[in-house]
């Protein structure tokens, strides 16, 4: 079950290989409803395309907002007009359709593998379709019950956070990048008032783009580990120093997007029906000061990765759904929480919190690792494979001797 929502499931397939998940089982791999393989497609190049142009844009700007609620309200036009109902594209429909799957394919017991949206993907699988569900792996974990706009800001304190303290916990990097968060808020908030403009090259390469870094955008770049995490005081020190290059290339990484690959409609969809109710703007930004007291309310207003969400989803318009999805799932089956870290987007400790009432897991945290471990972690699929094979009780014994990677060390520019 793979995350988004909206990404290409089939995508995945060669970081599963490479993970070894099939090395002595059957893998099956399905698209999830709405998206690139799926009919209909709830693709949106109308937000591609506005994803492109803003690259060169302030990520935070009303202006910016507003082009992307008229982006995404084309999108939904469009969809609406070919007759699809969005209310349809939902995590409970979802789920049915992989109990569907199962049933089609006469498979009678099968383990059930998922990562970020799919973990919320999975636990609300296992909480609506139990039967013939043999075990649960879940990697970067979305708990239904509490995912919400706000608790972006939570998991992007503690992901930033371990990565400031493990830089710390490192004599090289605590002596030359010392009191990271105070260097990160005094950026943050220097290019929140002055926005800089530069033109970078894409890392795919291509020409170089314009580039507009405020405090929105670095942030949101941190949350998406677009900078590598070894990386991330390295280029810190260097923003601070007048060198903005590790983050320009990372901001234009996002101008040459494959338009319509990603299905924005179904993440729209999931979002504006099962994550955005309950909780409003104020709350929201409340949640964003708890987590970084000191940013700007302009950049704490806008959840990360979800920028002017309420707007767009005051024009998708589909029913709110916490009711029967902002539930927590309680089961007995055998289940391995998988958590990195570094994990921004969904932060570490969440695992743990979601396994409080899975009564058969094992909660994993492997250091120095952000969004979806098994893809990046030999020792987590050293214990996915132990779990499938025995699922009552897997190897973890690899996790105890792991430590985040050495910090990349610059020269120190005041010191020459």
């Amino acid at each position: 079950m793979s995350g988004g929502p909206g990404g290409d499931t089939m995508a995945d397939i060669p970081f599963l290989i490479d993970a070894g998940v099939n090395r002595d089982r059957d893998l099956i791999v399905m698209a999830q409803r709405g998206t690139l393989h799926s009919r209909p497609n709830l693709a949106c190049p109308e937000i591609d395309r506005f994803n492109a142009r803003s690259v060169g844009l302030r990520y935070d700007a009303p202006s910016t907002g507003r082009l992307l609620v008229r982006a995404a309200k084309k999108c939904r036009d469009r969809l609406t007009a070919d007759g699809i109902d969005l209310s349809a594209y939902n995590t409970t429909e979802n789920a049915a359709d992989f109990a569907d799957l199962r049933k089609a394919l006469g498979i009678r017991r099968w383990d059930v593998y998922g990562y970020s949206y799919g973990t919320d993907l999975a636990l609300t699988f296992l909480r609506r379709h139990p039967q013939g569900i043999r075990s649960v792996a879940i990697d970067s974990v979305v708990p239904p019950q509490i995912v919400s706009l706000p608790w972006t800001w939570d998991s992007a304190q503690e992901g930033i956070g371990a990565i400031f303290a493990a830089c710390a916990a490192q004599p090289l990097c605590d002596r030359r990048y010392p009191d990271l968060p105070r260097t990160l808020t005094r950026q943050i908030r220097r290019l929140e008032a002055r926005p800089l403009t530069t033109t970078a090259r894409p890392p795919g390469g291509g020409d170089p783009v314009k580039v507009v870094l405020d405090g929105g955008a670095l942030a949101n770049l941190l949350v998406a580990n677009a900078v590598p995490a070894v990386d991330v005081p390295a280029a810190l020190d260097e923003l601070a120093h007048g060198n903005p290059e590790r983050f320009a290339r990372a901001a234009a990484a996002g101008a040459h997007p494959v338009i319509g690959e990603f299905a924005h409609g179904l993440t729209q969809s999931v979002a504006c029906s099962e994550w955005v109710p309950g909780y409003s703007q104020a709350d929201l930004l409340r949640a964003g000061r708890r987590a970084f007291p000191g940013w700007p309310d302009s950049v704490l207003a806008q959840a990360p990765q979800l920028p002017f969400e309420h707007d767009v989803c005051r024009v998708w318009n589909v029913p709110d759904r916490t009711p029967v999805q902002r539930i927590a799932t309680v089961s007995d089956v055998p289940t391995l929480i998988v958590s990195g870290s570094f994990d921004a987007k969904t932060g570490a400790r969440w695992g743990p919190y979601t396994g409080r009432t899975l009564s058969r897991s094992t909660a994993v945290l492997i250091p120095g690792i952000g969004h979806w471990v098994v893809a990046q972690s030999p020792c987590a699929q050293s214990v996915l494979a132990s779990f499938l094979t025995q699922p009552g009780s897997p190897d973890t014994a690899c996790v105890a001797g792991l430590a985040p990677k050495p910090f990349t060390i610059t020269p120190d520019p005041e010191s020459s």
